[in-house]
């Protein structure tokens, strides 16, 4: 059964020192059984004040040797610090090296697929406003297949997330999507959050979806089955994973949410 659980549904537990990326690691392997990982590159820096830090290679080697003795294969890593589009040249370039330098960590890692996401803040309002001018667009769409070439080399793909800013919108998406039009391009599909065409917004991106995100809420929707067998229609066969960040008892919640999407996919 292809599942995941990402990095971040442990945020809280990070956060409390109770948990680190080897103790991540351990958990996902021997308490719940998994063979894969999903690595938020937050996971490496959470108490720091630059979350967009790059670890050395050294650390990096230090957890690949801990995935290959356990078996596991990094199945997703997802980059916070290092989207595309900023209003600000300085920092646009920043975020460029930024997302260089955590490619060269996924490649290390061996990871399948990457989220870079679009950016944000666009326009006036950076909760709500999806629209792109055509230089933003230009610049998000060169970036993306420059990356996803690089990714054709090392075996992964790369897209956004529907996580900010234009890409929570499907339309805008599926535009990003046709305009970069390289095999290698993969959107990560937190499922269901859309800002707008929320009824269809899945389905509109579902040809380029590489791997996915349910939280407590999708989970347990009426219709999350037929999400999954929406997907699969279109051609996915990647990774389920689950996103969910409970405020408390992280490892019990993350067994329900697990044993939740693992009753979905096999009672279908």
């Amino acid at each position: 059964m292809k599942i995941s659980i990402g990095g971040y549904s442990f945020f809280n537990t990070f956060l409390e020192g109770k948990m680190d990326i080897f103790g991540y690691l351990e958990s996902v392997k021997y308490r719940y059984g998994l063979d894969t990982v999903d690595i938020w590159n937050g996971q490496f820096t959470i108490g720091e004040p630059d979350i967009s830090r790059v670890p050395d290679e050294e650390f990096l080697k230090k957890v690949r040797e801990a995935m290959d003795e356990k078996g596991l294969t990094l199945i997703n890593y997802a980059i916070d610090g290092a989207h595309i589009w900023d209003a600000d040249p300085d920092k646009r370039e920043q975020l460029y090296q930024n997302a260089l330098g955590h490619l060269n960590a996924a490649e290390i890692l061996g990871a399948k697929t990457v989220r870079i996401d679009t950016g944000g803040f666009f326009g006036n309002n950076p909760d709500f406003d999806m629209s792109m001018t055509d230089e933003q667009l230009e610049y998000i769409v060169k970036r993306y297949r420059e990356y996803c070439e690089r990714g054709a080399q090392h075996g992964y793909t790369v897209g956004p997330e529907n996580h900010i800013g234009p890409s929570l919108s499907p339309v805008q998406m599926k535009k990003i999507a046709e305009a970069v039009d390289h095999p290698n391009f993969g959107i990560l599909l937190h499922i269901g959050r859309w800002k707008e065409e929320a009824e269809k917004g899945d389905e509109m991106v579902a040809p380029w979806v590489s791997h996915t995100h349910f939280d407590s809420r999708t989970a347990v929707t009426e219709d999350a089955q037929d999400k999954i067998r929406m997907l699969q229609e279109n051609g996915f066969d990647g990774y389920w994973g689950i996103e969910y960040n409970a405020d408390k008892n992280q490892y019990i919640e993350i067994e329900w949410i697990l044993g939740t999407v693992k009753r979905l996919l096999a009672t279908l």
